[in-house]
């Protein structure tokens, strides 16, 4: 009969060490704010969602440990459960966290770790797991990816500058990312052999490795290109770009007893809730006992655009229910045409409900959702990242809402205020019927499949995401999206979409 192994505890060990020298900046660079959040909270929550990671060891810079503590505790990372202060060099920085990895262990027992570099926050569920695999059979893993680039060797000479003495072949050369795996004894090993040179100095733990246990093969798992290091100026830009152009996949529930169970005694208003996206939103969410506001021009006679109305229609809702937990606005219009052949008329109309009316509909339901952490929901559309010949109001009014759901979401953070933001491929909606006439039978999303995935985002802990949903998906008759790997490429399909 076989004796059950129990898997070795596998650990995260992120690395933030690093100042913000090189981005200019006069705090660490893992500080600095992305897509709403610090660099080193988005490396975090992706540890803290990895199944495959039992818990997680940060080495903070000097003097910044209580900045780390504050962001675990504000973002409820469950799996953090040491913040140590860094060594002034990556050697000592290692050992810090090798000495910490050891305690609590049995005698004789192993263990796995991940070194990963606090400023790459891009890193995918995918690297990381095949990560914690490959430690099944190897003691010693890199993530790495081809170049690319040519690369060359050079030589200088006094002050006539540098010159090419070598040209690799780029077929065999890449570019080392992290995380860096290892068995504990394996790494624990290597720098205790590393002890014994007086000139030891590792840049990182693979190298520490490969030199002083030449003997320990080092797996190299494929990495991503989008797995980048913050480092330059441009790596800021880059980062937070992509982190706007990347959706977010919305957790389902896993029963229609759990939506029940989540929606009963709930309230929500839905302003543009009388067709379309909104109405199937309101219906799935009322069908599930929330108690539902549908607002709409056709309907209840509200306009999204005046500020009045909206601040009736909410506070009818409270004074009703006592609560105010989800605020959604499918409200739009779509005016395709060449701006200078607009009139004044449609320009002012595209602004006030496109864009200041959602602005009205935060400010007015903040106060209520503050009271129940709950969120506001807002829509974008697929042209939002490029704008378009004869889409100049909608795709810039669009990108607009993209930019309000990460401000707000950072805003509204402390206050337990959650924001997010649906970009649906192009729906069969009455509006764009009304824009675009009859189109090819299954060229379209449904409405009630936006409005399901809108519905598991307004239950989730999401905030500050773009959440994509895409015909190609079976789930639901949507997609959703599965990561950063997709960015690119979405934007390259959001060109040919309203």
């Amino acid at each position: 009969m076989s004796q059950h192994i129990a898997k070795p505890r596998t650990t995260a060990v992120i690395l933030a060490g690093g100042t913000g020298q090189r981005v200019g900046l006069s705090i660490p660079k893992q500080l600095l704010k992305i897509a709403g959040k610090a660099v080193i909270e988005h490396t975090l929550t992706t540890f803290e969602n990895a199944d495959s990671i039992d818990d997680i060891i940060v080495l903070m810079a000097p003097g910044y440990v209580p900045d780390i503590e504050k962001i675990v505790a504000k973002a409820g990372l469950k799996k953090v459960s040491k913040v140590i202060e860094g060594g002034s060099t990556r050697n000592e920085t290692t050992e810090r966290a090798i000495a910490a990895l050891g305690e609590g262990l049995a005698e004789g027992e192993d263990a796995n770790v991940l070194f990963h570099d606090a400023v790459r926050p891009l890193l995918s569920q995918r690297v990381i797991d095949d990560c914690v695999v490959a430690l099944e059979r190897y003691q010693a893993v890199d993530v790495a990816i081809p170049s690319a680039d040519t690369i060359i060797v050079t030589r200088t000479h006094g002050e006539d500058g540098e010159f090419i003495t070598e040209i690799p072949d780029r077929s065999r050369l890449r570019r080392g990312q992290t995380p860096q795996a290892f068995k504990l004894s394996t790494i624990k090993r290597a720098y205790e052999v590393a002890a014994g040179d007086p000139n030891f100095q590792a840049t990182d733990d693979c190298s520490v490795v490969l030199k002083y246990l030449p003997d320990v093969p080092i797996h190299v798992v494929a990495g991503d290109e989008y797995n980048m290091k913050v480092t330059q100026p441009v790596d800021v830009f880059i980062a937070d770009k992509l982190f706007q152009l990347a959706s977010t996949a919305a957790p389902e529930q896993v029963s229609e007893e759990a939506y029940r169970e989540l929606l009963t005694g709930k309230t929500m208003v839905v302003f543009g809730g009388s067709y379309g996206i909104g109405k199937d939103i309101a219906e799935l969410a009322e069908s599930y006992g929330a108690k539902v506001y549908a607002l709409g021009r056709s309907t209840t006679g509200t306009h999204v655009e005046n500020p009045e109305e909206v601040d009736d229609a909410l506070s009818k809702a409270y004074a009703e229910t006592g609560r105010i937990d989800y605020v959604v606005n499918t409200a739009g219009v779509l005016r395709i045409g060449k701006l200078a052949e607009t009139d004044n008329a449609t320009i002012e109309e595209a602004l006030k409900v496109n864009y200041l009316a959602p602005v009205q509909i935060a400010r007015s339901s903040y106060k209520y959702l503050s009271e129940t952490n709950g969120q506001l929901l807002l829509y974008t559309s697929s042209s939002y990242t490029r704008g378009r010949a004869e889409y100049s109001l909608y795709s810039s009014t669009k990108a607009a809402m993209v930019n309000l759901t990460q401000a707000l979401s950072d805003e509204w953070a402390g206050d337990g205020v959650r924001v997010n933001c649906i970009n649906p491929e192009r729906t069969a909606t009455p509006m764009r019927t009304k824009a675009f006439g009859q189109e090819p039978a299954g060229s379209l999303l449904s409405s009630e499949a936006v409005a399901r995935t809108s519905l598991d985002v307004l239950l989730s802990e999401l905030t500050g995401h773009v959440i994509d949903v895409r015909q190609q998906d079976p789930t639901a008759g949507a997609a959703r999206a599965s990561g950063f790997e997709q960015a690119l490429a979405t934007v390259l399909d959001r060109q040919d979409g309203v």
